[in-house]
């Protein structure tokens, strides 16, 4: 992601949580990873004023305690989180989901593959788009 600021990866499931940390770790890509389990906890890291703002999140939908659309409506009502791009990293490759989280802006929604090899070129290509991306106001 070519910045020092973290990617926050939204995700309850440790084996994908370790699946995304190691596809980084190949990528060489060199941001820290900041992992939170659910919706809840991610949007307290994001208002937690002594965590950096993170360049992307990658997130998980189906979650406990806040799922990833309850997630991404509370962000995009926040004027402090609604800039922050957001990539969808799921298992659903349900219509209703796709048509639900780009109605609420995400920037990306990818179905995890389930072949480690094809995870990591997905991992790669959210990598070079957002190392190529450019947002605003330098942030």
């Amino acid at each position: 992601m070519r910045t020092s600021k973290p990617i926050l990866l939204v995700e309850d499931d440790h084996v994908d949580a370790m699946t995304v940390q190691r596809a980084l770790k190949d990528l060489n890509v060199t941001n820290p990873l900041a992992h939170v389990p659910n919706g809840e906890k991610a949007l307290g890291y994001l208002r937690n004023e002594h965590n950096k703002k993170p360049c992307v999140i990658l997130l998980d939908l189906n979650m406990p305690r806040m799922n990833g659309i309850e997630f991404l409506k509370s962000i995009k009502a926040d004027s402090k989180l609604k800039k922050i791009p957001v990539v969808v990293l799921t298992t659903s490759g349900d219509t209703e989901d796709k048509y639900a989280t780009f109605s609420l802006s995400i920037a990306g929604y990818i179905v995890k593959p389930a072949d480690y090899k094809k995870f990591v070129e997905a991992m790669r290509t959210i990598d070079i788009y957002w190392s190529l991306s450019e947002l605003p106001n330098g942030e």
